[in-house]
């Protein structure tokens, strides 16, 4: 019965959305056919796949999409190595939550745009400058879910750890970085999704040769087929980034699990049975 339910758990957990595109894509379909919607306002489905397996076939869609998402991993590695090590240390150290997170706070009040001028004023044009503004986009969620994650580890884990002579490097590296990776990669998901925004939000500022650029083209030709085009490979491009980290986060978990479930067999094991 459980697998039974499990089963149709993770078939709706895959059929749902899908039924749900199809529905979405029908409506779309049958109010452009009646004319219901313009067309200068909104393609219709038909007239946008066309389009964009046009665009596919020539390759050069596909180029702009490399760059950007270039850009978005590039701020991604950047906001991991930076967001990872302040949130543990917010959660770990009094004096750095209360010094650190009012600003932290107070930054996410500054829209992206706002920072793409200053940006170009200190580091100049080109793939850095961007990186960096995908970098502050994904910044705050990696540093959220990090603090957290590691707030929430077991403390009487940590404790034992400790009575067994752990030092403070040990506990870290073979206790608190795996219970805590899962909630990690939860925050990398969600920041190198967000990263997709900062990257097209640079390219309309700063310039480039991604995706952002390509809207902006397409704005100024009025071509509304071009821009539904390009946005449908953005939101292919963050659903593939967030479904890549959404597996590794589930294969971490599922390694996790099958790690303590063969240390409980071991101890199990070592249990001498007594007979009756």
């Amino acid at each position: 019965m459980a697998e039974a339910t499990k089963s149709f758990a993770d078939r709706a957990r895959v059929l749902a959305p899908v039924g749900l595109g199809i529905v979405v894509l029908v409506i779309w379909q049958s109010a452009s056919l009646l004319g219901l919607v313009p067309q200068q306002f909104l393609p219709s489905p038909i007239d946008l796949a066309d389009r964009l397996w046009g665009d596919l076939a020539r390759g050069e869609l596909l180029a702009y999409a490399w760059v950007t998402l270039g850009e978005a991993i590039t701020g991604s590695l950047i906001a991991v190595c930076i967001a990872v090590p302040v949130g543990y240390l917010v959660a770990r150290i009094a004096i750095v939550d209360y010094a650190l997170t009012p600003y932290v706070a107070a930054s996410q009040a500054v829209p992206a745009i706002a920072l793409a001028p200053l940006l170009v004023l200190w580091v100049g044009y080109g793939l850095f400058p961007i990186a960096i503004l995908c970098a502050i986009t994904a910044f705050f969620p990696m540093l959220i879910t990090t603090s957290l994650g590691v707030r929430g580890l077991p403390q009487d884990v940590l404790e034992a750890a400790r009575l067994d002579g752990a030092n403070a490097w040990q506990s870290l590296w073979h206790i608190e970085a795996p219970l805590a990776l899962p909630s990690v990669l939860a925050g990398v998901r969600g920041g190198a999704a967000l990263s997709i925004t900062g990257a097209v939000v640079g390219e309309f500022t700063m310039g480039g040769n991604g995706l952002g650029m390509l809207l902006t083209l397409y704005q100024g030709a009025n071509d509304v087929v071009g821009l539904f085009s390009t946005l449908t490979v953005l939101v292919v491009l963050a659903v593939s980034l967030f479904t890549v980290l959404r597996l590794l986060e589930a294969w971490v978990v599922w390694r996790q699990n099958r790690s303590r479930g063969r240390t409980s067999d071991a101890i199990t094991a070592s249990i001498p049975v007594v007979g009756r």
